[in-house]
């Protein structure tokens, strides 16, 4: 409750969180605000942002509504960005912990399996697995949450094995607990913090990828998303600067809140930060 009082009174986190929900509830009701096919041609091309109140937000070369876009574009974004982010949290906390709980052998193993994942650049392996695939979004949350993960084991292993010799932890090993329950029921709940804080980071840099892969043609083709949109209309770029400015507003507002949600979880659950 501390931790909440604290984040409560952080006028950052709750100016994140405040955004975020925006996105969020947008990206929900983009069925309902738009039912119709955002990819679908709507009106003549290149209505400016203004100029037509039933296309508040103008139209592109092909006469789709920039706005509807940009609220479905919101439910890919959002998808991608939080499925992928709980793959990589699942797979590094599994990995972290047994790396960090057993240590041995099992540590050494696991730390190499890190180092193998992390020698590639991110970004260049996210593109090789989805090329491999046909680019959907199951495949690239998929190749988003693979690359992600040996970030959170290694904050994990950190953490398990800074804890793992605690009081807590020999009180349940003289209880006759075992090694599962002491990992997800002692030592994972203490070592939360920063898993939720690393959360929010990789959640905007998820989103980063998902548009930077749609702005490469590797996207979902099926679908229309913020880095679709940038790549569809850079090409306008001097004539319509529209179609690149306000997808780009939306995914930087996106990062941004993100970002700002999370500075404001780090204060609040920060241990120095509670003591103040």
């Amino acid at each position: 409750m501390k931790s909440l009082g604290l984040f409560l009174r952080n006028p950052t986190g709750l100016a994140g969180l405040s955004l975020l929900l925006l996105v969020i509830i947008a990206a929900l009701l983009a069925p309902v605000l738009f039912p119709g096919d955002p990819l679908d041609m709507a009106t003549t091309p290149f209505i400016w942002p203004l100029q037509d109140p039933a296309f508040p937000l103008g139209s592109d070369s092909l006469g789709r509504d920039v706005l509807a876009g940009i609220v479905h574009g919101a439910r890919v974004s959002v998808l991608i960005g939080f499925a992928s982010t709980f793959v990589g949290v699942v797979i590094g906390t599994l990995v972290g912990a047994c790396a960090g709980y057993f240590g041995g052998r099992l540590d050494d193993l696991l730390v190499r399996l890190m180092e193998v994942f992390q020698t590639f650049p991110p970004f260049l392996l996210i593109i090789v697995l989805v090329s491999i695939a046909e680019p959907s979004v199951a495949t690239i949350t998929a190749a988003i949450g693979i690359v992600s993960w040996p970030t959170v084991a290694r904050l994990v292993r950190a953490e398990f094995r800074s804890l793992r010799e605690r009081d807590f932890v020999l009180a349940a090993r003289g209880l006759g607990y075992g090694a599962a329950r002491i990992v997800f029921l002692e030592i994972l709940p203490n070592a939360a913090a920063p898993i939720i804080v690393t959360t929010s980071v990789m959640v905007a840099t998820a989103i980063l990828n998902e548009s930077a892969l749609s702005f490469l043609g590797l996207g979902d083709p099926n679908l229309v998303s913020w880095g679709s949109m940038i790549g569809a209309g850079r090409d306008q770029l001097r004539t319509a600067w529209y179609l690149v400015a306000l997808p780009g507003a939306a995914l930087v507002i996106t990062v941004l809140s993100l970002n700002l949600f999370g500075d404001g979880l780090n204060d609040a659950l920060n241990p120095r930060a509670r003591g103040r």
